[in-house]
């Protein structure tokens, strides 16, 4: 049975029932994806289908080059022994696969031109019998003067008020009597994340979503104190901010974070160790979670969480680059068991440059590029598939 992602669960044992409203760890992240099958078809309406098996649920986005379509999915390898099968009378002329760094690029070569894709032309389908995930895109050939249209409806489109208020949580890292990380020239990561989630607050307000910022002032909260938080006010997706360190001060750029029961890399663990340890310097000490509210949620709901956690962690990761702001190098998504972000909210840790870099630091204080951060993730929230 597909048990469907919920914030708040009810679970049955011995006889009493325990209502489970937060302090829940996902699971580990997945394993890696892979390509199953590619074919095309004929709809009714002389509409072209593609179709795009994968092993797990895939984290995927859409771009539309001259007389292509090109779907990106992330953390997966190019497979020569998948090859499409073709229908006739499709608008596709043939499929290939190009690797770009960890995303696979499947690229439709095109007979005539389209439109971009609504969510009305795009279906995820769960496994069912033989088949696992599989992404569906129909679309029919569009003259240019209608795909110029669509592009200006899109762009209009993009400002305009979510029908459903989603609901931000937005956790400035830090504050109070735990400043975080300090930079050379005396730049406190609790400021500079609190200076950020602010705007941010006041940009998606402005954009049609329900936000909440888990501190307002230079106030101390509890790891687990965020984590109830997103919880209690029923999260869609939970943004929590960071600066960071480096004891190499050449380091610099962003990363971004989703949980995982074992960190990705070396410098990932000891990341969310230092994060982590902020719980320590409270008087009650660091929180345990309970095991019998580890067993709340089905294996299931976890791994379902952990994959939109995983998608818009991608997605914001695409949406700096394309802002042009500076990556740390490695991997831009890393998986590390950070204790705010063990929730039944998908989200992640945004790693918005190093203050250990004196460089960065002074940049990192700015306001104009405080706005860059923030339009980036704003374009990134936007951008994020809620009902999927």
């Amino acid at each position: 049975m597909q048990m469907k992602v919920t914030r708040r669960t009810l679970l049955q044992m011995g006889g009493i029932t325990f209502a489970v409203v937060g302090f829940v760890p996902r699971m580990a992240f997945a394993a890696r994806n892979a390509l199953r099958s590619m074919r095309t078809g004929v709809q009714p309406g002389e509409k072209t289908r593609l179709v795009i098996e994968t092993a797990n649920r895939p984290s995927y986005s859409l771009s539309y080059p001259e007389n292509q379509l090109v779907v990106d999915i992330a953390n997966m390898s190019a497979d020569s022994s998948v090859t499409a099968k073709l229908a006739s009378g499709t608008l596709i002329s043939d499929v290939k696969q190009v690797q770009v760094d960890d995303h696979l690029h499947i690229v439709a070569n095109l007979r005539k031109p389209i439109a971009h894709l609504d969510k009305s032309q795009i279906m995820l389908l769960e496994p069912n019998g033989d088949n696992d995930y599989r992404l569906v895109l129909d679309f029919t050939a569009t003259s240019a003067e209608k795909i110029a249209s669509a592009v200006k409806t899109g762009e209009k489109t993009e400002q305009k008020t979510p029908q459903k208020k989603h609901v931000i949580i937005i956790d400035p890292g830090h504050g109070g009597k735990d400043p975080g990380c300090i930079g050379k020239g005396g730049t406190r990561e609790k400021d500079i994340v609190l200076s950020v989630g602010r705007k941010l607050k006041a940009r998606l307000d402005e954009a049609g979503f329900k936000t909440y910022l888990t501190r307002a002032n230079d106030t101390y909260i509890t790891l687990a104190g965020r984590a109830e938080f997103a919880e209690a006010r029923k999260g869609d997706l939970f943004i929590s901010l960071h600066a960071n360190a480096n004891p190499s001060r050449s380091v610099k750029g962003f990363s971004i974070y989703t949980l995982s029961e074992k960190a990705s890399d070396e410098e990932a663990k000891k990341l969310a160790e230092s994060e982590n340890a902020a719980d320590k310097i409270g008087v009650d000490g660091f929180t345990e979670f309970e095991r019998d509210i580890r067993a709340a949620l089905s294996s299931l709901q976890q791994h379902a969480v952990a994959e939109m956690s995983e998608e818009y962690a991608n997605g914001c990761a695409r949406a700096f680059r394309a802002a042009k702001v500076e990556a740390q190098a490695g991997p831009s998504v890393r998986h590390a068991p950070f204790a705010v972000l063990r929730s039944t909210v998908p989200g992640a840790l945004l790693e918005l440059g190093h203050l250990s870099n004196g460089s960065e630091e002074k940049l990192l204080k700015t306001p104009d590029h405080q706005n860059k951060l923030v339009a980036a993730i704003v374009r990134s929230i936007k951008n994020y598939n809620f009902d999927v």
